[in-house]
C-alpha cells in the first residue's frame, strides 16, 4: 500500500509536469502569482492553523502539504507542515478526551490502538508517523486516549514530521518551479526520489517488525 501511495504521488506529479509542457494548463503562472503572497506573515499562519484544525478533527491535514509545499521553499515548508502537523497531533492528542463512547470504541477497537497500548514509546511513534499515506488521527486520538506521555509523543511527532515533510516539500517544490524540466535529471533533481525509496524500504522493514498487514 505504501508503494502504491508514492506511485500515485508521482504520477500526480509528472501529470502535472506534462500538462503545464504541453500548456494545457497555466501552474507556472498560478504558482508564481501565489507566491507572491508567501512573505506576509498572515498566509503562514492561516497555513499552519488550517493544518491544526484539519488533524484536530481527525480530517485529512496531510493534504496541506500540497499547497504548503508548492508556494514556500522547502526549509520553510518543512517547519511550517511540521508545526501544522505537531500542533494539530497535540490539540487532538487532548480533544480525544471528548470524544463519544462511539466514537471512542472505533478508536480502540483498531490494531494501531492495541499496539500502542502494548509499546507507546518514541520508536514506535516515530516509525508509524513516517510510515507515507499513514493516517495520523488513529495515532493522535489512540495517543489521546491511552494518555501516553505528551514528551514522548511530542518529539515522536516533530521528529519524524520534519525529516518526512522535508523529503516531500523537496520534491513538490523542485517539480513546480519554472526550470523543473530544464534542470535535468542530476542528484540534485533526484535525491528526494531516492529518498522515498529509502522510506519504502523502511515502511517494509518497520510493518515486519510491528507485524502491521
Amino acid at each position: 500500500m505504501a508503494l502504491f501511495k508514492i506511485f500515485i504521488l508521482l504520477c500526480l506529479v509528472g501529470a502535472g509536469l506534462l500538462l503545464q509542457q504541453s500548456g494545457v494548463v497555466d501552474f507556472e503562472g498560478f504558482i508564481g502569482l501565489a507566491r507572491q503572497y508567501t512573505d506576509h506573515w498572515w498566509l503562514i499562519a492561516l497555513l499552519i492553523t488550517v493544518q491544526t484544525v484539519l488533524f484536530t478533527f481527525a480530517l485529512t491535514g496531510s493534504s496541506m502539504v500540497w499547497v504548503t509545499a508548492a508556494l514556500f521553499p522547502p526549509f520553510t515548508s518543512t517547519l511550517m507542515l511540521a508545526a501544522g502537523t505537531t500542533l494539530g497531533a497535540l490539540t487532538a492528542y487532548y480533544f480525544s478526551a471528548s470524544l463519544s463512547g462511539e466514537w471512542a470504541r472505533k478508536v480502540e477497537g483498531s490494531r494501531i490502538f492495541r499496539m500502542l497500548k502494548n509499546e507507546g514509546g518514541f520508536f514506535n511513534l516515530f516509525a508509524l508517523r513516517i510510515m507515507p499515506g499513514f493516517p495520523h488521527s488513529i495515532i493522535n486520538y489512540s495517543a489521546g486516549i491511552l494518555k501516553l506521555q505528551p514528551a514522548v509523543f511530542v518529539s515522536a511527532t516533530l521528529t519524524a514530521s520534519t525529516v518526512k515533510s522535508y523529503v516531500y516539500s523537496a520534491l513538490i517544490y523542485r517539480a513546480t518551479t519554472p526550470d523543473a524540466l530544464e534542470q535535468g535529471t542530476g542528484v540534485a533533481t533526484v535525491w528526494p526520489l531516492l529518498v522515498l525509496s529509502l522510506f519504502i524500504l523502511l515502511v517494509t522493514v518497520v510493518k515486519r517488525y510491528l507485524h502491521i498487514k
